[in-house]
């Protein structure tokens, strides 16, 4: 057995290994359906390795040669449909398996040309180039958040594509890739071509594992910090999250706001609706409150009727805009299941971050603004100066009760 030949058998059994590795996130894992594809890609490369082994034993070479061409080419057009289903892009099947066709009849002719011949060496691995570039662009052209383990895929990605391309170039250095197919794997050539394979299927597979694993721990991290009734951050993962929020704004030099609310007369909704209605409540205040919020807002439920949202770059004053649109909004949107006439209601603390201040400063204030709001008859946004309280104009709708129906 030559040392090609021991590579070739070396890639057989990593190919089993990430195609079970693969499968096992498919049927365990996020991301399934980019799983799925990634393990057929590898099951494929395993068929390939086979065909290779069974060359020697053919007198006409030309058949298991265009089917190995063809099943290779076949696992990364599975492998970019894995890439596309991860980074939610619309697998462009079609074109890739019109060029599958294409190339295999390509490759198919070319054998006729002599064997050295560069332009049937490149008509056999410009395809896998192309392919590979195929990935680079799917990753690329992704709307998901790009972090540094998708950089460093899309850079593996373009190298395997220039190695693909250079193999032409190798060969004719290295005195080409045998007399006939059946003394390839003999070739010194073939030794080079099979390692530089190992060394790229392996990066590129333990890079897209790392990916889905990162995937895997996002999601339990999310669902950990996640409140199930109003799909918000939980207490636990508001906190953690605002604070990087606001060392982010501090290290930027912006202006930061913290909003908590609190619902109204909460518990004579549960008593007189009953809890399958106050949690209708509790879900349509936190959907209002997920629509009225932007990206790079901070919102969160860290109480059983009790709100907050971090505003990143706004300040005192646009933040108690942002509540008093919100309580106004909300105090005018109908409950389904409560009735017509009835409407829930809102009161709400403000207060901005100061130079020198922690997060458990912020949250102390803007909790005593909210209590002084509670205390001025619900329905009405107070906000914290850090010194006093200011307390707006109260109107006639901030002193209603929730008896009458306008919470």
């Amino acid at each position: 057995m030559s040392s090609a030949d021991v590579i070739l058998v070396i890639n057989m059994c990593v190919a089993a290994l990430l195609a079970a590795a693969f499968m096992t996130i498919a049927v365990h894992g996020v991301g399934r359906a980019a799983a799925r594809w990634l393990a057929f890609g590898y099951v494929l490369g395993i068929v390939y390795c086979v065909i290779e082994f069974s060359i020697p034993a053919f007198a006409n070479a030309r058949p298991p040669v265009v089917a190995a061409f063809a099943v290779f080419l076949a696992a990364t057009i599975a492998f970019n449909g894995g890439l596309a289903r991860k980074y939610g892009v619309t697998p462009p099947w079609v074109p890739m398996l019109f060029f599958l066709v294409f190339a295999t009849v390509a490759v198919y002719f070319v054998q006729d040309l002599p064997r050295q011949s560069l332009v049937r060496m490149m008509a056999y691995q410009l395809p896998y180039a192309a392919m590979q570039f195929t990935g680079l662009a799917i990753v690329w052209s992704s709307r998901q958040r790009r972090g540094w383990l998708d950089t460093i895929l899309m850079t593996v990605l373009a190298a395997s594509a220039v190695q693909f391309a250079s193999k032409p170039f190798i060969a004719g250095v290295l005195g080409g890739w045998g007399a006939n197919p059946q003394s390839y794997l003999q070739s010194s050539y073939a030794l080079v071509s099979q390692s530089l394979g190992t060394v790229f299927a392996l990066a590129l597979a333990l890079l897209i594992l790392a990916v889905l694993v990162r995937d895997v721990l996002a999601e339990a991290t999310s669902k950990s910090e996640t409140d199930m009734l109003s799909q918000l951050l939980n207490r636990g993962g508001f906190e953690r999250h605002a604070k990087l929020a606001l060392r982010d704004a501090t290290r930027r030099g912006v202006p930061v706001a913290l909003v908590i609310a609190d619902l109204d007369y909460f518990k004579g909704i549960n008593d007189s609706f009953g809890h399958a209605f106050g949690d209708r409540v509790i879900e349509t205040f936190a959907g209002f409150l997920r629509d009225a919020a932007a990206d790079h807002h901070v919102a969160g439920r860290i109480g059983g009727e009790e709100f907050a949202i971090i505003l990143p770059g706004t300040n005192l004053a646009a933040a108690r805009l942002f509540a008093e649109g919100t309580r106004s909004a909300f105090g005018a949107l109908p409950i389904a299941g409560l009735p017509a006439d009835h409407r829930c209601s809102a009161s709400f603390g403000v207060a901005e971050l100061h130079a020198g201040e922690y997060f458990s400063d912020l949250l102390r204030r803007a909790d005593d603004a909210l209590y002084q709001a509670k205390g001025s008859g619900r329905n009405c946004v107070r906000v914290s100066t850090g010194l006093t309280i200011v307390r707006q104009p109260a109107t006639k709708a901030d002193h209603s009760d929730w008896s009458s129906g306008k919470g």
